[in-house]
């Protein structure tokens, strides 16, 4: 990604994240506080960390998405994570989530990673089920209740 790319993909990224945190029922302050704090760890004087890399997914050349890979954390040498993994709504469906996932896959294997791992939200069911048809399994759940 260029510096400008990498710019919106921050800012979109915060706003996702924190959308889905709120739609996943956290307090919306909470949610931002967090990817603040995600981001000027992550995203050092706005640009990707060590270890970390941002692609761009393309369709002949056309942006159809994203995917941010890096470090699990320092304590787990050996393992990757898919930071974030965006598919434009208008391109779900046609394989690119798919293809971005593999890469990924690649991008960790080329790092020495022996594991890849990722979070999703419980809502999110078709990209579950897309991680699920993948081989990743479920490595813990936290559940809740609106009271």
């Amino acid at each position: 990604m260029t510096d400008a790319e990498i710019t919106e993909f921050i800012v979109a990224s915060r706003a996702g994240y924190i959308a889905q945190r709120v739609e996943s029922g956290d307090d919306i302050a909470v949610a931002a506080r967090e990817a603040d704090e995600q981001s000027a760890a992550m995203f050092p004087d706005g640009q990707p960390g060590p270890g970390h890399a941002l692609y761009r997914v393309e369709d002949d050349g056309e942006p159809v998405g994203s995917l941010w890979i890096g470090p699990a954390s320092p304590d787990q040498p050996d393992s990757c994570w898919i930071w974030d993994i965006v598919i434009d709504e208008a391109h779900r469906g046609r394989g690119f989530g798919k293809a971005a996932m593999l890469l990924a896959e690649d991008e960790a294997r080329s790092k020495g990673a022996a594991e890849l791992g990722l979070n999703v939200f419980g809502h999110n069911t078709v990209a579950r089920r897309l991680y699920e048809n993948l081989g990743y399994g479920t490595v813990s759940m936290r559940m809740s209740k609106p009271l």
